[in-house]
């Protein structure tokens, strides 16, 4: 099994998550503005890709982390803009589009939100201060893929009144078989440490500082298909994309603002904390191939919405509420 890294821009923060052929199973977003319509972008009809960005600028990269979970249609995209110099580009609109690497099978405009990985100062850990240096906001589209195999999200943005292309950095393997429960999937049941199997030692199964204890009290096991939870798979101080730390840190506000009747379980990917040594069997039996990854589960057991990446306060919350 792969380490779990995302394939990144160098100290960028990549902002992503992902859901199955669904909306990931959150409540709908706020409408957009008109100013961010589909109609505001050129139509796909009778172009490829080649012919949709040709005599556009370019000089923008759209840096998508959402590196095993995309399925055949409908996906939660998210997405960072940033420059050529590795710079976080905030825009005034954005939509994506999707091909095939040959440019054929070309759909969109998709048009995109901006979320924030942002979170109240009092759940703040010592980590998420400086993981957002580099910024804080991120993208987010529901695309569509029209078939399994190879496929590149490309995006066209409104930059200072005019269009400029953001290439995209890597194709996405779209359909990929195996990977963790998809929405609609029954959970997989495993045991998650808790601080009494630790003698209360938190700092042994979470890397977060300081831990957070109300995330680190349940045993999975014990709760899942007998109420809803929140499974958050992250490692804030060893997360290669420097995402962990700001999303457990957005659990822990959910949890405190939202939560009431839903059990919260963070669980850390490496034994003993310790990137040199297996993962966890968590991470294992979860088929997970990046980090990080955060699922909603109502009371019967099935997964309702799961995030690869990051993921807002907003769009958490939205999720708890379905499962409550």
């Amino acid at each position: 099994m792969a380490r779990l890294l995302f394939f990144l821009l160098a100290s960028t923060v990549v902002l992503a998550a992902c859901g199955a052929d669904d909306d990931g199973g959150a409540a709908p977003a706020p409408a957009q503005p008109a100013a961010a319509a589909p109609a505001h972008f050129p139509s796909v009809e009778g172009k490829t890709l080649q012919a949709l960005v040709e005599g556009l600028p370019k000089g923008a990269i759209l840096n998508v982390s959402s590196a095993k979970g995309q399925r055949v249609g409908r996906n939660r995209l998210g997405f960072a803009i940033v420059d050529r110099a590795n710079k976080q580009i905030d825009v005034s609109a954005v939509a994506v589009y999707t091909a095939r690497p040959d440019g054929t099978q070309l759909r969109g405009p998709f048009v995109a939100r901006k979320e924030s990985l942002d979170v109240a100062t009092q759940y703040r850990s010592a980590q998420t201060s400086s993981d957002l240096a580099s910024g804080d906001s991120f993208y987010v589209a529901d695309a569509v893929y029209g078939s399994r195999g190879p496929h590149i999200a490309l995006g066209l943005v409104r930059l200072d009144g005019r269009l400029v292309v953001a290439e995209p950095v890597s194709a996405l393997p779209i359909g990929e078989q195996g990977g963790p429960p998809q929405i609609g999937e029954r959970a997989i049941r495993v045991k998650t440490q808790t601080g009494a199997d630790v003698g209360g030692d938190l700092t042994r199964i979470s890397t977060r500082i300081p831990p957070a204890p109300r995330l680190l009290e349940t045993n999975f096991a014990d709760v899942v298909g007998k109420k809803p939870v929140v499974l958050l798979f992250a490692t804030p101080a060893l997360c290669a994309s420097r995402t962990c730390g700001p999303v457990v840190d957005i659990a822990e506000q959910v949890r405190a603002q939202n939560g009431k009747g839903v059990t919260f379980i963070h669980q850390e990917i490496y034994q003993d904390n310790d990137p040199g040594k297996p993962f966890r069997q968590p991470v294992l039996a979860w088929r997970l191939p990046t980090e990080p990854w955060a699922f909603v589960i109502d009371r019967s057991g099935k997964v309702s919405a799961r995030f690869e990446g990051v993921f807002s306060v907003g769009e958490l919350a939205r999720a708890v509420e379905r499962v409550k």
